[in-house]
């Protein structure tokens, strides 16, 4: 049986003069209302920390964005993509206040970059934790899509752990995905939790699609952040190769007891780089790395952390039908490189 509205039930109670229009929604409402007072809590939070971002490229073309401050003393985060070549950086924030930015640093293979204004912000947002995220938690997005300045729009957590492809190959990790509408111009802004904490910042959408959107976890943003401030950059490691995932032969892999049923095939190694110079060439499948299994190109370069750089390591392949093990000492990666 259908449930009852509560028009019909006024109707069958017209005699009773307590019934009102108002009685009725009133339940309704209360959800509503606070649904309502969580948005508007967090956008007065993190609201006037949120700012427009002009940039003059080299190349004379203009582009533009969102940030946010998340420090007392000025620091900006943004997209990398948003300030890629950028000459000159304006940051103009909902009070109208306008001043220039210049950037600290960026990293492409998370897409996050970190500016410094020449002013003095309005205030500055807290990071939160999003290892604490929920799927289904109500989360905010503020930004300037299309140059609509202050847009707020507003979803749930829809997915998270999801990984992202950056621009520059590699894969970003503990991604974000929610349902709160984003456009261009959104990429660099915030999304906030009711408690008005910043949980990601927002980075890409799926074109042709309907709500489904990424951000980078704010603990990613807190790792890669701190690093740019200190050194204008993230290091991580590289062994100097190209490579492609590769399936193994099941005898293959019973015969060498391998963890793995894939591994990377190289490709092509580096003129002067770490692989070439330990003895790697192209046709061997890579299958461990300092006695981590390797099936994927993607857990090889999970594995070249910045502690890996100068620090020898063990490579262990597989060359026509014997496994080799080769000590390769990894060097600082450049983002040109694809290993």
């Amino acid at each position: 049986m259908n449930a009852i509205t509560p028009l019909r039930i006024l109707e069958r109670n017209a005699n009773d003069r307590n019934a009102s229009l108002v009685d009725a929604p009133a339940d309704d409402a209360a959800p509503l209302d606070a649904y309502s007072r969580a948005v508007v809590g967090a956008v007065e939070t993190v609201g006037p920390a949120v700012l427009h971002l002009q940039v003059e490229a080299a190349n004379g073309r203009g582009g533009a964005g969102s940030g946010v401050v998340f420090t007392p003393d000025g620091y900006v985060l943004t997209n990398s993509h948003v300030v890629a070549a950028a000459k000159r950086l304006q940051a103009t924030f909902a009070d109208g206040r306008t001043m220039e930015a210049e950037l600290v640093g960026d990293d492409p293979d998370t897409d996050l970059a970190v500016l410094r204004l020449a002013g003095e912000a309005p205030t500055f947002a807290r990071l939160g934790d999003a290892r604490k995220l929920r799927v289904g938690q109500l989360v905010i997005a503020i930004g300037n899509p299309y140059g609509f300045q202050a847009t707020v729009t507003a979803g749930v957590v829809s997915a998270l752990g999801r990984s992202l492809r950056a621009q520059s190959g590699r894969l970003i990790d503990s991604v974000i995905q929610t349902d709160a509408a984003l456009n261009p111009g959104n990429s660099g802004g915030p999304l906030v939790t009711a408690a008005g904490e910043v949980v990601g910042i927002n980075t890409a959408i799926i074109a042709m699609a309907q709500g489904i959107c990424f951000s980078i976890s704010a603990n990613t943003v807190e790792f890669v952040a701190s690093r740019l401030i200190r050194h204008g950059r993230v290091r991580r490691s590289s062994i100097g190769l190209s490579g492609q995932n590769v399936m193994l032969p099941r005898r293959v892999v019973r015969f060498h007891a391998l963890e793995r049923e894939s591994g990377v095939r190289v490709e092509a190694t580096l003129s002067g780089g770490a692989a070439r110079a330990a003895g790697v060439l192209p046709g061997d499948i890579i299958v461990a790395f300092d006695g981590e299994p390797v099936g994927t190109v993607d857990e090889l370069h999970r594995m070249l952390t910045e502690e890996k750089v100068g620090r020898p390591a063990q490579v262990a392949l597989l060359r026509r039908a014997e496994k080799l093990l080769l000590d390769v000492t990894p060097r600082e990666h450049r983002t040109t490189a694809s290993g």
